[in-house]
């Protein structure tokens, strides 16, 4: 028995008359092969369960569990896309659950069990919210231990910038505090029906066992939001509202308070916010 002895994606989305929903921020991959390559640049899964957000027709689903995935729990949004599911679901016996519902509700913790991954050709309305989310839980490490994501390429080059590029930002230092973050794949728009306007990648990002410097993740949140919510000002001028004496903080965190947010590194934000907070 060949490892996915499903029909090809075009049958079941003709089957199943599953037309991809703009409102729901849906674009379908249809190659198989590249779903596989997806599936693997999550690492050996046979040990774990993963979490996949939006799994449209089953794609990338149909790959997690050809490469070996020990259980994956699917979450939905959208009903048509149940019976194509269902389909998978039956042909892997046991290791795969569905559950319709909308991601930024769901608890998945539920319906998992260590270790976890999560890998998601992500809807691009919701992408970015649950990246973020996933990036700030309360405790760390959190739940997952690495996360295996498609984004329209702009957001992707967003979470992998280095300090002085016009892509770094307060997504790059969220995701570079806590996580190894690399794109591992890139996609152009025809390979997705219908075809976006935009390329897409995929980033890989694996959960550091600690922050790479100590700060408060509150503070570092606040500081780094100031900071980038007006990037064109100095730092000085971005920063004022935080305390009276934030030129002192700055020079003491090695930032020069004419520097722009965009040329300040992780290591001197972590800096600046534990300044901030004692």
């Amino acid at each position: 028995m060949p490892s996915d002895p499903l029909p090809p994606l075009r049958s079941v989305i003709a089957d199943h008359g599953l037309s991809a929903r703009k409102s729901l921020g849906q674009n379908f991959l249809l190659d198989l092969n590249l779903t596989a390559k997806i599936a693997r640049s999550a690492g050996d899964l046979t040990q774990c369960d993963v979490l996949e957000i939006g799994p449209g027709p089953g794609g990338l689903t149909r790959g997690l569990l050809s490469e070996g995935a020990r259980h994956v729990l699917a979450i939905e949004k959208d009903s048509r896309c149940l019976p194509a599911l269902a389909e998978i679901a039956a042909t892997w016996p046991g290791r795969l659950t569905v559950i319709e519902g909308d991601a930024l509700k769901v608890n998945p913790l539920d319906h998992l069990t260590p270790p976890i991954r999560i890998a998601a050709n992500l809807p691009y309305n919701v992408g970015t919210e649950l990246l973020v989310r996933w990036l700030t839980p309360p405790d760390w490490p959190p739940f997952w231990q690495s996360l295996t994501l498609m984004f329209q390429r702009e957001v992707a080059e967003r979470i992998v910038a280095a300090p002085g590029s016009k892509a770094y930002g307060r997504l790059a230092l969220l995701a570079q505090w806590r996580c190894d973050a690399r794109i591992v794949m890139s996609l152009p728009p025809q390979a997705f029906t219908p075809p976006p306007k935009v390329s897409s990648a995929v980033v890989h990002l694996t959960a550091l066992p600690e922050p790479r410097f100590p700060a408060d993740a509150k503070t570092l949140e606040r500081v780094v939001a100031m900071a980038f919510n007006q990037r064109r000002k100095m730092m000085r001028a971005a920063l004022k509202g935080l305390t009276p004496d934030i030129e002192d903080k700055l020079r003491a965190a090695g930032i020069a308070p004419t520097d722009r947010a965009e040329t300040v590194d992780l290591e001197r934000f972590c800096a600046l916010a534990r300044l901030i907070k004692t």
